[in-house]
C-alpha cells in the first residue's frame, strides 16, 4: 500500500498540515497510521476523506455538522440518515445561496445608482 508523508498529504489535499493534524484531533479522519518511527502516514483513503472534510467546510458545515456526520457514518446507520443530513445541510446552503443573490442585487442596485 503506498502510503503519504504528511507534508505530500497536504500538498495532494490543498490544507495545511496544521488542518490535518486538526481534522485527526477533532475525528474527523483517521485514525491516521503511523510508522515503526511514529511518523504519519495517510492512506489513498484518508486522502479521500481530507477531501470530502474539505469540500463540507467549502460548503460552510461546521466542525459539530462533520462530527455529526461521521458519527453516522462509523455507526454505520443506515443510508437514510446519511441522506437526511445531507439533505438537511444542501436546504440551509440554498437558503445561503438565496441570501446571496438577495445581497447581490442589493449591490447592483447601489453599483447602478451611484453610477
Amino acid at each position: 500500500m503506498t502510503t503519504l508523508t504528511p507534508a505530500a498529504a497536504a500538498a495532494r489535499t490543498g490544507v495545511s498540515i496544521d488542518t490535518l493534524r486538526y481534522y485527526e484531533r477533532e475525528g474527523l479522519v483517521g485514525p491516521i497510521r503511523r510508522s515503526a518511527g511514529g511518523r504519519r502516514e495517510y492512506t489513498e483513503d484518508d486522502v479521500f476523506w481530507i477531501g470530502l472534510v474539505t469540500c463540507f467546510r467549502e460548503a460552510g458545515l461546521g466542525i459539530a455538522d462533520l462530527r455529526g456526520f461521521v458519527a453516522i457514518l462509523r455507526a454505520e446507520h443506515p443510508p437514510q440518515a446519511r441522506v437526511a443530513f445531507l439533505r438537511e445541510r444542501r436546504a440551509a446552503l440554498e437558503q445561503q445561496v438565496a441570501a446571496l443573490h438577495r445581497a447581490m442585487e442589493v449591490l447592483d442596485e447601489k453599483i447602478t445608482y451611484y453610477s
